[in-house]
């Protein structure tokens, strides 16, 4: 593999141009210098590219290799868009940003894959997010770390986020110009291994939406207004090649998770039903093979309820079938129900009957 080492001792512009100008060449490794380097614009990893920084001094020490994006831009800072690439070993800051509802996959520090296609998709498989910080200044609703769409066998380990809107976001995509014009075929990420997962004073630390196989481990959360969210997505599987019959939410696990919630609703969330956005038709996918284990919760002052006055409830399930939910610690706090399951509070016990 070829490796090439940039210049990035100029303007932002400047930086990005030869950062561009490498990129254009035959696939090879991407070796960042040891510095803080400002950035325009974002970077695209095509088919077989790694890019990587300098690792830091320590188990827990932070990469020595910063990018820094200039100006909040609609477009990733770092977006795959091929398979077996790697991003290694590198801090990402990037500015507040304010996407749209439906904007997920923009606006983050990193993207792989897409939400919305306008023909049928090439999966991306054997991608690897390994090492890797990303900084953003205070709370906002951008996304750190998107997987999108028709992404599998992807690997992700050692990711540290703070601040922003969710950690890590995963969720289904599809063809269509837009949410309410979605056609089909929709696509599925699957085949994930997400290990070691740090976010700390964002909004949520992950969510997975209408996705199977796949594992979660070791995620530590501190000053999070919601911990976790497994969702069906808008649509379920009504636009999959399968309808009826996919593998969707199935063969997920999620273990070792501590949480240190401070939002005034739920610290995590299962739920099987979700409103489709084509016709605002409701349909449930239960979930099949899911385990929910070992998760602690830490309740902590609440930032925000703006005029909520529902109580805060640990763990939320909604329509979900059958899960398989095992030790869940829920840390002292006045006022905290532990769960509510289709609408009635209910005690942890009852999760694991």
């Amino acid at each position: 593999m070829t490796t090439y080492v940039p210049a990035l001792d100029g303007t932002p512009e400047e930086n990005a141009a030869e950062l561009h100008r490498l990129l254009a060449n035959p696939a090879g490794r991407l070796q960042l210098p040891e510095g803080r380097h400002v950035v325009a614009g974002g970077l695209v990893l095509t088919d077989g590219w790694t890019l990587a920084g300098i690792p830091g001094d320590g188990p827990a020490g932070a990469p020595r290799a910063t990018l820094v994006q200039a100006a909040p831009a609609e477009d990733p800072f770092v977006h795959v868009l091929g398979s077996r690439v790697g991003v290694e070993d590198v801090a990402l800051q990037v500015p507040a940003a304010h996407p749209g509802m439906h904007d997920g996959d923009r606006w983050t520090a990193v993207t792989v894959g897409r939400y919305l296609y306008r023909t049928d998709a090439t999966w991306l498989e054997g991608v690897a997010i390994r090492r890797v910080h990303v900084i953003r200044v205070g709370r906002c609703p951008a996304n750190a770390v998107a997987v999108m769409g028709a992404v599998r066998d992807l690997h992700v380990a050692d990711v540290r986020v703070q601040g922003g809107g969710t950690g890590l976001a995963v969720h289904w995509g599809a063809v269509g110009r837009d949410v309410s014009t979605l056609t089909g075929p929709s696509y599925h990420p699957h085949r994930l291994r997400l290990r070691d997962l740090t976010v700390t004073g964002a909004y949520e630390a992950f969510y997975l939406s209408s996705v199977h196989d796949v594992s979660v481990r070791g995620v530590r959360a501190n000053d999070v207004e919601i911990g976790f969210r497994l969702l069906p997505g808008d649509n379920t599987d009504r636009l999959h090649d399968d309808t009826g019959a996919s593998p969707v939410s199935r063969g997920i696990e999620i273990r070792d998770c501590e949480l240190g919630w401070s939002g005034r609703r739920y610290a995590l969330r299962v739920a099987g039903w979700g409103r489709s956005e084509i016709d605002h038709r409701v349909t449930r996918l239960d979930y099949r093979d899911l385990t929910v284990d070992d998760i602690r919760i830490r309740p902590q002052p609440v930032r925000d309820r703006n005029g909520h006055t529902d109580p805060r409830v640990a763990v939320v399930v909604e329509n979900a079938g059958p899960v398989r939910f095992g030790r869940i610690r829920l840390g002292h706090s006045p006022g905290v129900q532990p769960a509510r399951v289709d609408g009635e509070y209910v005690p942890l016990s009852a999760l694991t009957r």
